[in-house]
């Protein structure tokens, strides 16, 4: 199997295993606010910001809020996310930005984004893809270490790996590509206890596929 039939088998498993339903974890009403929830979810699960997403989006209620907040009170509300020192000052110097210079506008462009405090590319591609529908490549932690296994990426280097699977994979699979491997990452490929016998991806998984052949030789040795 070729490169480019072996992406051709993971898209398409993915599609089937996992539908192409667009789909974000982070609950949020609009563009400034899933901005401060994924700045937020830096070391830190899904799960947890949005339990102090809800209290706070209705704490501050807009940018102008976060902006004006106090800085101590703000690192006690997101105290439980982890990093919050950082992520506190990182979020009014944000929204503060946001207001001076984009008008209380979150930009479409990766150059802007990525000139806001607290924002990579990560962060970024996630507003890109999830606000203003255009393809983008989000590579997290899951993203990183299961390009890895199928063989898609070699680098540890998040843009590499980035631009590793732009490369790769068809433009109209990038959003949906880090949606189903999210998901995939939290279910079936775990990091500490992946589920390989169950996992659909078995047959054009390179990480798999080596296993397999070093247990077969060994079996031919014994």
């Amino acid at each position: 199997m070729t490169q480019k039939e072996r992406v051709t088998r993971i898209v398409e498993i993915l599609n089937d295993t996992y539908t192409t339903e667009y789909k974000c974890y982070l609950n949020h009403e609009n563009a400034w606010q899933l901005l401060i929830a994924t700045m937020l979810s830096a070391q830190c699960t899904d799960a947890r910001v949005n339990i102090v997403t809800r209290d706070l989006f209705v704490k501050y209620p807009n940018l102008e809020a976060f902006a004006n907040c106090d800085l101590k009170e703000l690192e006690k509300d997101i105290y439980s996310t982890g990093f919050y020192k950082n992520k506190a000052r990182n979020i009014k110097a944000c929204a503060r930005k946001l207001l001076d210079e984009y008008g209380g506008e979150v930009p479409r462009n990766i150059e802007d984004l990525t000139r806001l405090d607290g924002v990579g590319r990560k962060t970024a591609n996630v507003i890109r893809g999830n606000i203003f529908h255009e393809p983008s490549v989000v590579v997290d932690t899951h993203v990183k270490r299961i390009s890895k296994k199928l063989g898609l990426s070699k680098s540890d280097d998040p843009e590499v790996v980035e631009q590793e699977l732009m490369k790769v994979l068809p433009k109209e699979q990038w959003i949906l590509y880090n949606i189903q491997i999210i998901t995939h990452g939290r279910t079936i490929c775990t990091a500490r206890n992946p589920k390989c016998e169950q996992c659909p991806l078995q047959e054009v998984c390179k990480d798999y596929q080596m296993r397999v052949r070093k247990h077969a030789k060994k079996s031919e040795r014994q």
